[in-house]
């Protein structure tokens, strides 16, 4: 892709959020489109929403999971953009609105107290870590997921910015050297259980998602810093919240989140 059509895709992109109307699908209209044009298109389209005066909080990691790499026919996560509007309290009301079509996973989010970059090893996220704690991630999609028989790829998925939307966090704090392959969640929409996960389902150790993005994020010029938050990825399936369900995440003696969508 070039510049120009990077530019403008990133501008699509702020577009749809903008308007709740999803945009065609990315992969289609630039059949040549590399994963290193998706990334560039994600930045175009996060620096289209930092000139609007947000801040970046963190970042996420997707696509951890064995199930959804064999979907998209990859090997590896991706990742995205964590920014100030889309952080919420357990027990808050999603507004009515404010996303296109919202799902919802459970993680396990880290909390830095030092930064990170390139080639880390795994003692060295955990000293770099202040606190782990649940997470519920919002998702949402500014990319259309099927038309005229094609259907997004992974470089609709990483364009737009991993489809992250929002992040809701509680007050609980964990020391990171607990076993978080033991760590999980049972999930509930209006008191029905619909999806159950072990943080093992992230590629085996929520740990060696932030190893794999300090590696990704060096190769971009960035770091991870202190202070951020990151998402290391869900160990359940996504799940639709259509308007007026309330969420329940309990994580046991981790922790217990909630929300709702009007």
């Amino acid at each position: 892709m070039t510049p120009d059509q990077i530019a403008a895709a990133g501008q699509s992109l702020w577009q749809a959020e903008h308007d709740r109307a999803q945009r065609p699908i990315l992969s289609v209209e630039y059949p040549e489109a590399s994963l290193h044009d998706a990334y560039a298109v994600q930045r175009a389209y996060v620096d289209r929403k930092l000139a609007t005066g947000r801040k970046i909080i963190g970042w996420k990691i997707g696509l951890t999971s064995r199930a959804m790499q064999q979907q998209l026919n990859i090997t590896t996560p991706d990742s995205g953009v964590l920014l100030d509007d889309m952080a919420f309290a357990s027990g808050a009301t999603i507004p009515a609105g404010r996303f296109i079509a919202p799902r919802i996973e459970a993680e396990i989010a880290f909390v830095m107290k030092a930064p990170l970059s390139g080639d880390v090893t795994r003692d060295q996220v955990l000293a770099a870590t202040d606190y782990v704690t649940p997470a519920l991630e919002i998702l949402d999609a500014r990319i259309r997921r099927a038309e005229a028989g094609r259907i997004r790829t992974v470089i609709d998925t990483i364009a737009d910015n991993a489809a992250n939307a929002g992040i809701v966090t509680g007050a609980q704090r964990h020391s990171p050297d607990i076993d978080l392959r033991w760590v999980g969640a049972i999930v509930k929409r209006d008191g029905v259980v619909e999806e159950t996960g072990l943080g093992a389902g992230v590629l085996d150790d929520p740990v060696t998602g932030i190893i794999w993005l300090a590696r990704r994020m060096h190769h971009y010029g960035q770091a991870i810093e202190p202070g951020q938050i990151i998402l290391s990825g869900s160990f359940i399936r996504a799940m639709e919240c259509p308007p007026g369900c309330q969420i329940d995440a309990d994580f046991g003696a981790f922790g217990h989140l909630t929300c709702s969508f009007a």
